[in-house]
């Protein structure tokens, strides 16, 4: 029987190899990616790290080191990190019908029966930086968490050059690896579920993938034991060539500075409902359930707080953005409450059903999935650019966008913002 040759190819840090692409002048410096809001770091160079500044930290944390060693921090450029992962990932497809975008910079490739394969993974790695600049790691098993283990591996050791297949190494081999990895590193498990096993006596992964499994599920569930399995190379989790439609669409952002008045948060709701009506459609989906959420500050425990949140069940299912969003402005109006700083909001799309075979309204006018209105709004604005055409109350005042101070140009999804030569 052949072992599946499963690869899991990972962008080295991701969001500032992208921004390095159009600065040359950030190589081997020390540079940090911040979240929304500039708040903390999520994606950090080589020389940051060794710096010592840790993922998700915040970045007023990090000033004092920052500007003792002329640490360089950007704000997130998702219209850039975007178009720079589809790129990544067509290329990707070019080694393999068969594969899984898991993430933005992660992409699980089927790269069974493939000739010669340590080489075709280290030409992988050459093809994908020479096409589109940005550095991956190729790691390799017969299942998707010892693929993720082997990427692990291929970026902690130089020796590796940044392909590493678990499939070449013998039994003894593979032992003596797994015993010096935490178990903390495998898929799935973090830092939490870490404690709790090491209370078992389980402290690397040699010692979870021979843990006893009917005291494993008894104590972990189901998901654990598949983790296990999973490590004995029995393939648990198949490889997903289709994203499954969405449950659930969920859109909301913290605000740049507070808001104070119902109009401005109002402006906010268009905004989100506008792109996630967007996403609800673009699977052939319709809601029955909307639900809108606000919350102050959690952190500012010297301002008064206020946290509330309302479902609403439609009429009817639907995927009309001027529908949806009447729901959502009238919950506004009910949750708001004068006197408080509102930090966050966000609206959840629930309840979710095919457009294309869902049970219509007896006395609907039309049985179109999509109305005549949504279709022209979605095409010009794929022609032309998100937010072309949208709702009357969306974007009016944007005193409610997030703070960017230090964002880079959109080089490549802006005509007016493209490098010169």
């Amino acid at each position: 029987m052949l072992v599946q040759q499963l690869a899991l190819v990972d962008c080295n840090n991701f969001y500032v190899s992208c921004e390095r692409l159009f600065r040359p002048d950030l190589t081997n410096c020390p540079v940090v990616v911040l979240s929304n809001n500039d708040g903390c770091v999520v994606s950090r160079s080589n020389e940051a790290k060794a710096l010592g500044i840790k993922m998700g930290q915040p970045w007023f944390e990090c000033k004092a080191v920052a500007e003792q060693h002329g640490i360089l921090a950007l704000s997130s450029n998702y219209p850039l990190y975007a178009d720079i992962s589809n790129r990544v990932m067509s290329v990707l497809r070019t080694f393999s019908p068969r594969s899984e975008i898991y993430s933005i910079d992660e992409c699980f490739v089927d790269l069974s029966g493939t000739p010669n394969l340590r080489a075709q993974s280290y030409a992988l790695r050459e093809i994908i930086g020479k096409w589109t600049g940005i550095p991956v790691c190729v790691g390799i098993g017969s299942t998707k968490t010892l693929a993720k283990l082997a990427n692990y591996v291929a970026k902690k050791h130089p020796r590796s050059r940044g392909v590493f297949n678990l499939n070449d190494l013998s039994e003894e081999q593979l032992r003596r690896l797994l015993s010096q990895i935490p178990v903390g590193e495998v898929w799935g498990v973090g830092s939490k579920l870490s404690r709790r096993l090491s209370e078992l006596g389980i402290d690397t992964v040699l010692e979870l993938r021979e843990a006893h499994s009917p005291t494993l599920r008894a104590a972990f569930g189901v998901v654990m034991e598949r983790t296990q399995r999973e490590l004995l190379g029995q393939p648990c989790i198949e490889l997903e060539q289709v994203a499954p439609d969405k449950q659930q669409i969920m859109s909301s952002r913290s605000f740049g500075r507070p808001v104070t008045e119902l109009a401005i948060l109002q402006d906010a709701l268009s905004v989100f409902v506008a792109n996630a009506t967007e996403k609800l459609r673009s699977q052939n989906g319709k809601t029955s359930l909307v639900q809108v959420f606000l919350s102050t500050d959690r952190f500012r425990k010297d301002l008064p707080q206020y946290h509330p949140g309302m479902a609403i069940p439609l009429p009817s299912p639907t995927s009309d953005s001027l529908l949806i969003n009447r729901w959502v402005q009238q919950a506004a109006q009910w949750l708001w409450r004068p006197g408080y700083r509102y930090k966050k909001a966000g609206i959840l799309l629930g309840a979710i059903t095919s457009a294309l075979n869902g049970q219509h309204d007896l006395f609907e006018e039309s049985a179109s999935p999509v109305s005549p209105l949504m279709q022209t709004l979605d095409r010009l604005n794929t022609r032309f650019g998100r937010g072309t055409v949208r709702l009357s109350s969306a974007g009016l005042t944007r005193q409610w966008e997030m703070r960017q101070e230090r964002k880079s140009p959109a080089y490549t999804t802006d005509w007016d913002q493209l490098p010169g030569v």
